[in-house]
C-alpha cells in the first residue's frame, strides 16, 4: 500500500520524470542500428558463417552482387565499370575487360564462357564489396551504384534486397504506428465507458513504448522485424493493464468518493492482478530467447522489456495522468456499448455439451492444417517484397536472361593441386542445376600458366590461404532443389578439401531452414512448459494448466492451420513467433475467467452458477482486450507491403479473435466437464467441494 500511496502523492513529479526520460529515449531510438539481414542471426559456429568471415579477412570481400547491363556498347560498359569501381566500398568489379583488353573481341572468348556472361541484349558484371551484406555503408554503395548506372542496369544480390527492404520499412513504419494507434483508439472509444480515457491510455502507453525503443540502444542493434512489430505489440498487449486499472479505479471511486484514496486502492489491486497476468506474457516472449537463430532472442528481449515497462507505466504514469485529468474524465463518461452478458453466459452454460462436441470436432482439422502450414513456409526473403521493387526486377532479369537463380561461393585451400581443382570443378559442373563453376582454372584452362594473368585478376580469385570460386545455379534460394544441390556440392568439395567451405545466400538459407526447424520445436516446448508452471503456481492447481493451455493451443492450431486451407504460404519466422506470442498474450483471457470461477466455487456456489458468473463477468474484459489486440494489428496487416510484417500482424489479429472466441465458448464447457477433477487437484477447492456436498446431503435429509 506504501507504493500506491507514494504514486498518488508524487503524481506530478512522476509525470515530469516520464517526460524528461522521453528525451534520451528519443535519442536512444535514433541511435539504435536496425539490422535488415536475416542471415546475420545464424549461429557463429556454422561453416557458412565462418566462411563469410574468412572471405572478408582473406580477400577483403563481403557483399556480392551481379549487375545486368542492357543494350549498351562495350566501350560504354567499360566506362560504366570504371565508374562503379570508384564507388566507395566497391572492392572489385569483374567483367570482360578484367581478363582481356577490349581490343580483343569478346567473341574470341570460349563459347561457354561468353554465353554465361552475355546475351543478345545484355552483359553481366560481378561486383564485390569490402563490407558485409547488410552494413549501412554497403547499402549506401548499392544506392550510389544505382544512381551511377541509371535505368539500363539492374543490381541483384542480398545487399540490394536489404537496401530495398530498409527503404520500404522506413517509409512504412510511421504509418504502421499511426494505423495501430488510430484503430486501437477507435476500439477503445467503442468498448470503454469514456470518450477521453482512450487518449489517456495512449499517452501513457506511448511514453513506455518510447522508453522501450530508446533502451534498445544498449543492445547495439535490433532487427527490422523487431522494430516494426515492437511498438504495435506493446500497445496491444499492455492495453489490458490500463483497462484493468481504469475499471478498478471507477469501482473504488464509487465506494470511497475520494479520487486519491480510490486510486491508491486501484493501484494496489492492479499491481497484484497485472503482475500475475504479465508473467505469462513475459514467459512467452522469453521463450523466443531459446532460439539458436538469434532473431528470436532479439524480439524476445525487446518485447519482454516492453511488457515490464508497460506494467510499470500502468501503475505509475497512467494513475498520475488519470488523477491530473480526473474531472474531464468523469465528465466524458458514457454508458459502455457492451451489453449486459448474464443472459448470454447462461445460454452458453445451458448448452455446454454442444461446445464440447465443437471442441473435439475442431482438433483433427486444426492440428492437420497447423502441421501442414509449418512445412509450407518460405525462406526466401525476396518473396516478402512487392513485385515492383528494384531488387525483385533485377533478380527476375538475372533468372530470365542468364538462367541464374542463385550464386554460391567456394573457398578451397590453395594447397589443393590445380589438377585436383580442375577435377573437382568438372564433377561440380555435372551436378543438376549447376550452370558453371568460375575459378582461375576455368578461366585460364589447363595449358595456360596462372602467372600469365594480371596480378589484379589473380588477387580477385586467390589469396595465400584460399582460392575463391563462383558457382552459378539454376535453382532458387531456399528451394528443395538447391538444398539437395548444396548437399551434393559439399560432398564433392569435402572429397578434395576437407576444410573447404561452400558459402553464399543459398547455403546460409539451408542452414537457416535446419536451424529454425529445430528452434520451432524448442520454443514451443519452452513456452508451453513455462506457462504451464506459471498457471499451476498462480491457480495452485495441477489440472487447470492442462485445461487452459489446451484451449489456447486449439486457438493457435486453428489460427496457424488456416493458411494451409486458404492456400497461403507464410514466412518461416511467423509460425515460430506467433505460436509463442499468441499463447503468452491470450492465455490471460483464460486465467481471468478461471480465477473468477475458482472464487465463486470456493465461495460455495455450484459449478453451473460459478461458471456462469465467471463467464458473464469476464466477457467485457476479454472482448475489449481481444478487440484491442485485433485493432492494433489488423490495420498494419492490411496496409503493409512487406509480406513478413503483413503476415505476422494478420496472424496476431486473427489469433486474438480466435483465442477470444475459444475462451468465451469452449473454456466454460471444459470447466463444467472437469469440475470434479479441478476440485480434487486444486489447493483449497477440495475442502470447499466436500463442504458443499455435506450441505447438500443435510438439505436432502431435512426435506425427507
Amino acid at each position: 500500500m506504501g507504493f500506491s500511496k507514494g504514486v498518488v502523492k508524487f503524481r506530478i513529479p512522476i509525470l515530469i520524470l516520464a517526460l524528461v526520460l522521453s528525451v534520451p529515449a528519443v535519442l536512444g531510438m535514433a541511435g539504435t542500428r536496425i539490422n535488415y539481414d536475416m542471415l546475420d542471426y545464424l549461429p557463429e559456429d556454422m561453416d557458412t558463417v565462418t566462411g563469410q568471415n574468412e572471405l572478408m579477412e582473406e580477400f577483403g570481400k563481403g557483399a556480392f552482387s551481379f549487375i545486368i547491363v542492357e543494350d549498351m556498347p562495350e566501350k560504354d560498359v567499360s566506362k560504366l565499370k570504371a565508374q562503379i569501381e570508384q564507388v566507395e566500398h566497391v572492392e572489385t568489379v569483374v567483367w570482360y575487360d578484367s581478363l582481356a583488353d577490349l581490343s580483343v573481341p569478346m567473341g574470341l572468348l570460349p563459347d561457354k564462357l561468353y554465353r554465361e556472361f552475355n546475351t543478345e541484349h545484355s552483359t553481366m558484371m560481378a561486383v564485390f564489396f569490402d563490407s558485409s551484406t547488410s552494413a549501412d555503408i554497403t547499402m549506401d554503395a548499392i544506392r550510389n551504384i544505382r544512381a551511377v548506372c541509371g535505368k539500363q542496369c539492374y543490381v541483384s544480390g542480398m545487399s540490394a534486397l536489404v537496401t530495398d527492404l530498409k527503404d520500404l520499412c522506413e517509409k512504412e513504419e510511421p504509418i504502421y504506428v499511426g494505423i495501430a494507434v488510430a484503430l486501437a483508439c477507435g476500439a477503445m472509444l467503442l468498448l470503454l465507458d469514456s470518450w477521453l480515457v482512450p487518449f489517456v491510455f495512449l499517452a501513457s502507453i506511448g511514453i513506455m513504448i518510447l522508453l522501450n525503443l530508446g533502451s534498445n540502444y544498449f543492445l547495439g542493434e535490433i532487427s527490422y522485424i523487431t522494430k516494426a512489430l515492437s511498438a504495435v505489440l506493446q500497445l496491444a498487449v499492455t492495453m489490458d493493464y490500463s483497462i484493468f486499472l481504469w475499471h478498478s479505479y471507477n469501482e473504488q471511486r464509487e465506494k470511497m468518493g475520494l479520487a486519491a484514496a480510490a486510486m491508491a486502492e486501484a493501484i494496489r489491486e492492479t499491481l497484484a492482478s497485472v503482475l500475475g497476468s504479465s508473467i505469462t506474457t513475459v514467459a512467452g516472449f522469453i521463450a523466443l530467447c531459446f532460439m539458436s537463430f538469434t532473431m528470436g532472442r532479439d524480439l524476445g528481449i525487446v518485447m519482454a522489456k516492453g511488457v515490464l515497462l508497460g506494467v510499470l507505466g500502468c501503475v505509475t504514469v497512467l494513475p498520475a495522468l488519470i488523477l491530473v485529468l480526473d474531472k474531464p474524465l468523469q465528465r466524458t463518461k458514457h454508458k459502455s456499448l457492451i451489453p449486459r452478458t448474464e443472459r448470454f453466459a447462461g445460454g452458453v452454460v445451458k448448452v455446454f455439451p454442444v461446445f464440447l462436441v465443437v471442441f473435439l470436432a475442431l482438433i483433427p482439422p486444426a492440428y492437420y492444417g497447423y502441421s501442414r502450414t509449418n512445412s509450407e513456409v518460405y525462406y526466401d526473403m525476396g518473396e516478402c517484397l512487392p513485385q515492383d521493387m528494384e531488387y525483385v526486377i533485377a533478380n527476375s532479369k538475372l533468372q530470365e536472361e542468364f538462367n541464374i537463380a542463385s550464386t554460391h561461393m567456394l573457398l578451397v585451400d590453395t594447397d589443393v593441386s590445380s589438377k585436383d581443382v580442375r577435377r573437382m570443378i568438372k564433377e561440380m559442373e555435372q551436378v543438376d542445376g549447376v550452370k558453371y563453376v568460375l575459378g582461375l582454372e576455368s578461366v585460364i584452362g589447363p595449358m595456360v600458366p596462372e602467372e600469365i594473368l594480371p596480378q589484379s585478376v589473380r588477387e580477385i580469385l586467390k589469396s595465400d590461404k584460399w582460392e575463391l570460386m563462383l558457382i552459378n545455379s539454376e535453382y532458387k534460394v531456399a528451394s528443395d532443389d538447391v538444398n539437395a544441390q548444396i548437399n551434393e556440392l559439399n560432398g564433392i568439395l569435402k572429397k578434395y578439401d576437407q576444410g573447404g567451405m561452400l558459402i553464399g545466400e543459398a547455403p546460409c538459407m539451408k542452414d537457416m531452414i535446419e536451424t529454425t526447424d529445430h528452434d520451432f520445436k524448442v520454443v514451443n516446448a519452452v513456452s508451453i512448459l513455462a506457462i504451464f508452471v506459471i498457471i499451476a503456481l498462480v491457480e495452485k492447481s495441477i489440472s487447470l494448466p492442462f485445461i487452459l493451455i489446451s484451449v489456447i493451443e486449439l486457438a493457435i492450431f486453428i489460427n496457424l492451420g488456416l493458411p494451409h486451407y486458404l492456400g497461403q504460404s507464410l514466412p518461416f519466422i511467423a509460425p515460430i513467433c506467433i505460436s509463442t506470442i499468441q499463447l503468452g498474450a491470450t492465455v490471460d483471457y483464460a486465467i481471468l475467467m478461471t480465477t473468477r470461477y475458482k472464487e465463486e466455487r470456493m465461495g460455495g456456489r455450484d459449478k453451473r452458477k460459478s461458471v456462469g458468473i465467471a463467464l458473464a463477468s469476464s466477457i467485457p474484459s476479454v472482448i475489449v482486450s481481444g478487440m484491442g489486440l485485433f485493432a492494433a494489428t489488423f490495420g498494419v496487416a492490411v496496409y503493409s507491403n512487406i509480406d513478413i510484417i503483413s503476415a505476422m500482424c494478420m496472424l496476431m489479429a486473427r489469433g486474438a479473435v480466435v483465442s477470444m472466441l475459444s475462451v468465451i465458448f469452449i473454456l466454460p464447457s471444459l470447466l463444467l466437464l472437469c469440475d470434479g477433477l479441478i476440485c480434487v487437484t486444486t489447493v483449497g477447492m477440495k475442502k470447499k467441494d466436500r463442504t458443499e456436498k455435506t450441505k447438500k446431503k443435510m438439505v436432502e435429509a431435512t426435506v425427507s
